[in-house]
């Protein structure tokens, strides 16, 4: 027998990928299209973050892994719980109203807020159902419900937690170059560093291994490739990681 939905709480997961080749932070959303009965009128045609109730029998940890994993296929990423949205009006814009006549929702819900970690590559969206697509988080398509605030904090909140943990290597290749560590601190920060102090400083970092490989398939000279040790991390950086850009 499948579990109820607790119709007024909700789970709402905003997915964050890392383009290298386009240098590009980006969001995951999925499309909200809605035709009139006659299907001569488009009601609603959006995007929104991949999302849903809470069963019953679920933590709203198990909800957030169970939508990812509906949406991607994929279990074990790095994901943070930052923060809860209720206010009584986020779900009453004509359009959203419009959706939740046609769907399980109730009018004053609470979600709560996610954000997962994931390298792009690792998504096949060929023949995804959603039909979910990468958007550049500084170029979001229209947006349904509140997301577009709920995508905003969560990305506030990333900028922060990227500089006191390491949590940008779950965004990387397990090998990278020091350059391709630089452009996506750029991008999420949307700064530019310094290449000289930058690359001192990451180097000299314990945590950061320097292997015995270069790039292959480049035009240009192939640069040194590194990986980030989680277990020398862990033994002895873990309290102080602390990146000065």
């Amino acid at each position: 027998m499948k579990p109820e939905l607790i119709l007024n709480i909700s789970v709402d997961c905003v997915v964050f990928g890392y383009d290298i080749s386009t240098k590009s932070l980006n969001v995951l959303l999925i499309k909200r299209f809605l035709e009139s009965e006659t299907k001569q009128e488009v009601l609603v045609d959006d995007y929104v973050l991949t999302g849903y109730h809470v069963y019953t029998n679920e933590t709203l940890d198990d909800t957030a892994t169970r939508v990812l994993k509906e949406l991607t296929g994929l279990t074990g990423q790095y994901k943070k719980q930052f923060k809860a949205f209720g206010n009584p009006d986020r779900l009453l814009n004509p359009k959203d109203l419009i959706w939740i006549k046609n769907a399980e929702f109730h009018e004053r819900t609470t979600t709560i807020a996610y954000y997962f970690l994931l390298k792009t590559e690792e998504v096949d969206l060929k023949n995804n159902t959603s039909q979910a697509q990468w958007f550049p988080v500084d170029a979001l398509p229209e947006l349904g419900f509140d997301h577009k605030q709920i995508i905003l904090e969560a990305y506030e909140d990333l900028k922060a937690k990227c500089l006191s943990e390491p949590i940008i290597f779950e965004l990387l290749p397990d090998k990278f170059t020091i350059n391709e560590v630089q452009d996506l601190y750029q991008s999420i920060l949307g700064i530019d560093i310094d290449n000289r102090n930058f690359r001192r400083k990451l180097i000299n970092k314990k945590y950061i291994i320097a292997l015995d490989e270069k790039q292959v398939g480049v035009s240009k000279k192939p640069a040194q490739l590194y990986m980030f040790s989680k277990e020398v991390y862990d033994k002895v950086f873990q309290k102080n990681y602390l990146i000065s850009i």
